[in-house]
């Protein structure tokens, strides 16, 4: 099976998991209604408190309309729509991005897109746009006639773009990205002001970001020198803006110490914990989670992969790990094929955005890490996420599409001996992990 329709059958089965246990965390418990107290002023009353009224069970059919109307199955299809779409596109396209690996003045159009980032992470402040959330301001929304309000993350769109933007940046500055001046300093300037601007409001987004695009940058030839420098550069910003933040601060304590304060800071990360135990092997049973009774914040969205180990215990859990871990394999597998030199950096900038963070999903789940609001990726529910994702990875199997078509013409090696000349001896192809350019690489 050819990489692509594995990446397909991964969203499929993540999409899948992901509407099945939100919908089983969203549930609820009504509480019974307060009977009217008596009234005495008239004399005695009777002191027979009646039963509250019974509500009525919603028929199989009003159920599965409320499900289909629900926000987490609308968005879910939006994604896999976006999915399809974006494997769907012609493969035209994908020849005019690597076609952008020569365009002339790469800085000049590295600026212009950073700014055109950079007004749209602005709009979380603007007054009629803003939506304010938890102390956050991460979200904008727009009121849509006939559907009401419709928001998104404007990081979410930073997220998936800058990596992009700084892939074809690299390709196009060739073997010069090596370069401080011309390679290093304009490709650092751009992710320093995104996600520093990314880092006042959401600083694990700002964080992942960052580590995708030096693994981008890594990978088209930057020296290690540089990525150290750019390392150091990352971590003095978050210690920073760690120190400069007292609910920050709050979360590094709590994640070294959650009993110190297990009614308040470390509340969290105690309740996600127990939910995780309590599973066991097999799970409590679907629908039969106790934490997303109001005990666990945050059930639907970053802590999900908690109820979900509760409810279907260590096996289920493994389950949606492996299929990370296949879906990860596949999207390296797309990127090791890929013979364009921008295209082929863009599939490792969404490979590294899917597997990173996954990982730091679970590590904040599992305790490993500090509550960070970071969502299991095509899991936790999510709208931009969802949509954003699912086209990004349509955009692999749209490559693993092209490398399909290119396959076919390609000669196969001609067969040597031990009398054949070894100046007329083919070349290996280089691995994608040597410290080369992707550019030598193309045939």
């Amino acid at each position: 099976m050819r990489s692509g329709w594995t990446i397909l059958l991964c969203v499929l089965t993540l999409l899948g998991v992901g509407l099945v246990m939100v919908r089983s965390a969203d549930s609820r418990v009504d509480a019974i209604p307060t009977p009217e107290p008596l009234d005495f002023s008239q004399g005695a009353a009777l002191l027979v408190v009646p039963d509250p009224p019974k509500p009525e069970d919603p028929t199989l059919r009003e159920a599965l309309l409320e499900t289909l109307a629900s926000r987490s199955v609308i968005y879910a299809g939006i994604a896999l729509l976006a999915t399809f779409l974006a494997a769907s596109i012609p493969l035209g396209l994908l020849d005019r991005v690597d076609a952008l690996a020569g365009a002339k003045k790469p800085m000049l159009w590295l600026g212009i897109a950073t700014l055109c980032i950079i007004v749209v992470l602005l709009l979380v402040y603007v007054p009629a746009l803003e939506r304010e959330a938890k102390g956050a301001k991460r979200w904008v929304e727009v009121a849509v006639p006939g559907i009401g309000k419709v928001g998104g993350q404007p990081s979410e769109i930073a997220k998936w773009s800058l990596p992009a933007i700084i892939a074809i940046f690299a390709a196009a500055r060739g073997p010069a990205i090596g370069s401080l001046f011309t390679g290093l300093l304009p490709a650092g300037l751009a992710v320093g002001l995104v996600c520093g601007l990314i880092m006042i409001e959401d600083l694990g987004t700002a964080v992942l970001i960052a580590a995708v695009c030096g693994l981008v940058l890594l990978a088209a030839g930057i020296r290690w020198w540089h990525v150290g420098f750019l390392a150091l550069v990352a971590a003095a910003g978050s210690v920073q803006a760690i120190l400069t933040s007292p609910y920050r601060i709050e979360r590094i304590t709590s994640f070294l110490d959650p009993w110190a304060d297990p009614a308040d800071s470390g509340y969290h990360m105690i309740q996600s914990l127990a939910a995780i135990s309590g599973g066991e092997l097999t799970g409590r049973g679907l629908g039969n989670g106790l934490h997303k009774l109001g005990y666990l914040p945050e059930d639907t969205t970053d802590f999900l992969f908690a109820i979900i180990c509760e409810e279907l215990g260590v096996l289920g859990a493994a389950g949606v790990i492996g299929v990370f871990a296949v879906l990860t394999w596949a999207c390296i597998g797309v990127v090791r094929s890929e013979r364009g030199p921008a295209c082929q950096l863009i599939a490792l900038g969404i490979t590294s955005t899917v597997a990173l963070q996954a990982i730091m999903n679970l590590a904040v789940v599992t305790g490993l890490g500090p509550t960070k609001g970071i969502a299991l990726p095509l899991v936790s529910a999510g709208g931009t996420g969802w949509v954003l994702t699912g086209a990004s990875l349509g955009l692999l199997i749209a490559m693993d599409r092209r490398q399909a078509r290119q396959a076919p013409a390609e000669s196969p090696a001609p067969e040597t001996n031990a009398d054949t000349d070894p100046d007329e001896v083919p070349k290996a192809r280089p691995s994608f992990f040597r410290r080369k350019h992707p550019a030598e690489v193309v045939a």
